[in-house]
């Protein structure tokens, strides 16, 4: 199954997306990429590919920054606007869909941004892959403060050796919001889901057990 490449205008100009629908869809995920890496990066396509294996569809696209090469990330205000579009255009690409939103790190988090200041176009829930609290060595959790504002259903699946997340920091996080956020932990696994040999895990199981999880909650 290959993904479809198609432009989405952005008040940072037009980005590149990649949409992916597999036959028997039930939902569809607006995917953004994390801060160093892009929407063709493989954890994105793995990502991409392991849902659509479990018949969730996506949209991947860049932020302005990234489809221009630069290495500084856009401002909120610009990678937030870039989220709305691809919202939008997720909307007209799904045909009644149930649409949810969310991504690697920084773009899962410029999403919860993004669905604080207002709500993004239908989206039910966000799905965060590794929610980055804070800087490595950091510890803070004013990063999530405005995820109080956000009044959709949320879930998190994180690594229990995340190093921009400690996890008695964010599981009081996750246990403020209330009912609507869930935490989903993949033992061992660190902010790429990447688990040490001596685990006795594989990288690529351990993101399969996040995808049914993603998946399952998305239907």
């Amino acid at each position: 199954m290959a993904a479809r490449t198609l432009s989405i205008d952005t008040d940072g100009g037009p980005v590149s997306g990649l949409w992916l629908k597999p036959v028997r869809a039930h939902a569809c995920l607006v995917l953004a990429h994390g801060a160093g890496a892009g929407m063709t990066h493989r954890a994105m396509v793995a990502v991409a590919d392991g849902l659509a294996e479990r018949g969730i569809a996506t949209l991947r696209f860049q932020f302005p920054y990234m489809e221009h090469g630069k290495r500084r990330p856009d401002s909120p205000a610009v990678a937030q606007a870039a989220v709305r579009a691809a919202c939008a255009e997720a909307v007209r690409l799904s045909a009644g869909l149930p649409i949810y939103a969310g991504g690697r790190s920084f773009g899962g988090r410029m999403t919860s941004q993004a669905q604080a200041a207002a709500p993004l176009p239908e989206v039910r829930g966000l799905v965060f892959f590794a929610f980055p609290l804070h800087l490595a060595g950091k510890p803070a959790v004013t990063r999530a403060d405005h995820l109080r504002d956000v009044k959709i259903p949320m879930l998190f699946l994180q690594g229990t050796r995340d190093t921009l997340a400690e996890l008695p920091l964010l599981q009081e996080v996750v246990a403020g919001l209330g009912r609507r956020a869930e935490l989903v932990l993949a033992p061992d696994a660190d902010h790429s889901f990447h688990v040490p040999v001596k685990s006795g895990r594989k990288d690529a199981a351990v993101l399969a057990g996040l995808l049914d999880t993603a998946a399952a909650w998305m239907t």
